[in-house]
């Protein structure tokens, strides 16, 4: 039997550039595509500095978790890719204060390179 799925977009999170939705809903899970860091007011890069960046990221899932009824201490796992492992002490600083405990399961992996030429991407899985 086919499990029912949901797709969940909101306008605080930027619009898919390509055929994918912003989050699927399939029972209590929640698959949250890769975010990066696109001001969802503006449509544009917020590229300032890595932290502002992640920063930006962090925003946009928020965004998607908040429409489908959860927040961060919903998240199972999460994956982050990276283009510069240098980066990862201030991508894990910003990353880290979005959680408050009981962390999820991660993985960070290095990159050649990211859509739009940003430096970090980010997605996660959920659960009601």
């Amino acid at each position: 039997m086919l499990m029912e799925k949901q797709i969940i977009n909101t306008n605080n999170a930027p619009a898919p550039i390509g055929p994918y939705n912003q989050a699927v809903l399939s029972g209590n899970l929640l698959f949250v595509s890769g975010q990066i860091a696109i001001n969802p007011e503006t449509n544009q890069l917020v590229l300032d500095d890595i932290k502002t960046e992640t920063h930006q990221v962090m925003k946009n899932l928020k965004g998607i978790l908040t429409e489908a009824g959860m927040d961060f201490s919903n998240v199972l796992k999460s994956t982050i890719f990276i283009m510069n492992m240098n980066d990862f002490a201030l991508i894990n600083e910003v990353y880290g204060s979005y959680f408050t405990s009981d962390y999820p399961a991660r993985e960070t992996v290095q990159v050649a390179a990211l859509p739009k030429g940003v430096n970090v991407e980010i997605s996660v899985i959920a659960s009601k």
